[in-house]
């Protein structure tokens, strides 16, 4: 069995790969709501229908790019802190307050409270306020809960046994989610509780220091990816025989069920940046893309609200693969300029400040704790 063993020292700090990604898994989101709200294609939205679960696909990368970042280059948590809130906070709050605005222009009820709560990114953790201002936002509040345990974690040094420990864990919440009758209280404790999300992240931190210690072997992109294929095309009939509200439904196993197979992708597309930096997702097209990614997430469903309220749903056929184009297209354009405009900027200006005196010590080469890592786009 090959095992991926590059010194530590010579590892990239930056898997540009991953970048490139995040856009797919992006897509996908954006798939699943554009079939959901606007209007459904065939044969793209039944694989899309459950595309929700690339938010999965975030936190499992979320945890293995800051544990591939950090792991070797540890920093401050106070530092850590003040460097993902630079990533996440100034965009989540202009597109909360930009998603309060268009539901007040559109006349519909505004989620004062639920905004208020998602300020300090504590809204998931209430099953009134979960949605916060803007409904895409619920995500960056289990980020948040993520970023906090990140230094404890970064200490535990997780490795292949706990991964396999996060993979059971999907499973058997899944399960847990029998007991649990009320399918709306069911989908808050599964699909939006930071707890129940933990192991995701959990997974990828895990993965991630696996790798880098050459403790895994080495996967091929091109069957993990078709395996991860393999499982959205199952969710087509199974979404035909069983209804979302069962606890056996399709819509919770997406999310839950998926961690693993999202995982082996990343870690797939990861080694293959270790042996050939330069493949596909690595060039600039498909960076260029995944560094919008996260803006594209947050904006594309505020950008349909118009549009619906102005023109309703388009009929079936063209109409709909036109409204599609231009939404997708429109939406991806707007992130791009938040990306360049808003996002990019403020992250440099907020993101660091002389550093002081290292708090956690590195268990690697003592030449790398001198150097801050390089800026790496977490989910």
């Amino acid at each position: 069995m090959t095992t991926s063993r590059t010194p530590p020292a010579a590892l990239p700090t930056r898997l540009p790969s991953l970048t490139g990604l995040r856009f797919l898994a992006a897509l996908l989101v954006v798939c699943y709501h554009l079939s959901r709200q606007v209007g459904a294609l065939p044969v793209l939205s039944p694989l899309a229908w459950y595309g929700r679960s690339g938010v999965t696909f975030f936190f499992v990368l979320s945890g293995f790019v800051l544990a591939w970042t950090y792991a070797d280059a540890p920093v401050p948590a106070r530092r850590f802190y003040r460097r993902r809130l630079a990533r996440i906070w100034p965009l989540h709050a202009l597109t909360t307050g930009a998603s309060l605005a268009v539901y007040a222009a559109l006349g519909a009820a505004v989620p004062v409270t639920a905004a208020l709560w998602s300020l300090p990114l504590l809204h998931p953790w209430g099953r009134a306020t979960v949605m916060g201002g803007n409904p895409a936002g619920w995500s960056l509040g289990d980020e948040a809960w993520f970023y906090l345990l990140f230094p404890l974690l970064l200490r535990l040094r997780p490795g292949p046994r706990a991964a396999a420990l996060c993979c059971a864990c999907g499973p058997l919440l899944w399960l847990a989610g029998s007991a649990v009758a009320d399918p709306a209280l069911r989908g808050w404790l599964l699909d939006y509780l930071p707890l129940s999300r933990t192991p995701q992240f959990l997974l990828g931190a895990a993965l991630a220091l696996a790798v880098r210690r050459g403790r895994l072997p080495v996967l091929p992109p091109l069957p993990a990816a078709l395996a991860v294929a393999a499982f959205h095309l199952a969710l087509v009939p199974w979404h035909h025989a069983v209804p979302d509200a069962a606890w056996y439904g399709p819509y919770s196993a997406s999310q839950l069920l998926s961690a693993p197979l999202f995982a082996a992708l990343i870690t797939a597309t990861a080694q293959a940046d270790l042996r050939r930096p330069a493949g596909p997702l690595a060039r600039r097209p498909w960076t260029l893309l995944g560094d919008w990614s996260f803006a594209w997430y947050l904006v594309h469903e505020i950008t349909f609200r118009p549009w619906l309220h102005r023109y309703g749903h388009p009929a079936p056929g063209l109409p709909t693969a036109t409204a599609w184009l231009l939404l997708a297209t429109a939406s991806l354009a707007l992130a791009a300029a938040l990306h360049h405009l808003v996002e990019h900027p403020l992250e440099r200006r907020l993101r660091d400040r002389p550093a002081p005196t290292r708090l956690i010590r590195p268990r690697t080469a003592p030449d790398l704790a001198a150097a801050p890592p390089r800026r790496t786009p977490g989910p």
